[in-house]
């Protein structure tokens, strides 16, 4: 009686624990990051009282004009959004990050994805370098590839 041949992993048993780990990883900071990029609704929150009147402004002594207010009020909400945006976005890709290397798939992404979470000290710092690090050894590369459907250069 033969026993079929199943097809192995290009990986050893420390390369795809890694890979799992890291993919938790990129989750939770996945959600902090989402969570502090949340922080400026308070600058959103001082543009909408600004121009709502709810703030009264004062420049030089006296009280600023109607046009300053607005234009302070759209400047802090405006910057705010922005950074919310931006946080959002960042902890969105992370998390598809996170998914992609649990699969296995999408190794440019992970690779600019681990260089971006290096930005967040100090843990982003910590989680990307080990990333790249992992990232870079030929065997994960060559796995990658093989899930992918490419060809390794």
């Amino acid at each position: 009686m033969t026993t079929p041949v199943l097809p192995t992993s290009p990986l050893s048993l420390e390369d795809t624990s890694h890979l799992r780990l890291l993919s938790i990883f990129h989750y939770v900071l996945a959600g902090l990051t989402a969570l502090f990029s949340l922080f400026p609704l308070i600058h959103v929150g001082i543009g909408i009282a600004a121009l709502s009147g709810a703030m009264p402004l004062e420049s030089n002594g006296g009280a600023a004009s109607p046009d300053e207010t607005r234009l302070f009020g759209w400047i802090f909400i405006a910057i705010g959004s922005i950074l919310i945006l931006c946080g959002l976005t960042l902890a969105g890709f992370m998390a598809y990050a996170g998914r992609c290397l649990a699969r296995q798939r999408r190794h440019t992404l992970c690779l600019v994805v681990a260089a971006l979470a290096c930005m967040l000290m100090p843990l982003g710092t910590v989680l990307g370098v080990f990333t790249l690090i992992v990232l870079l050894r030929p065997e994960v590369v060559a796995s990658f590839s093989a899930a992918d459907g490419t060809v390794a250069a």
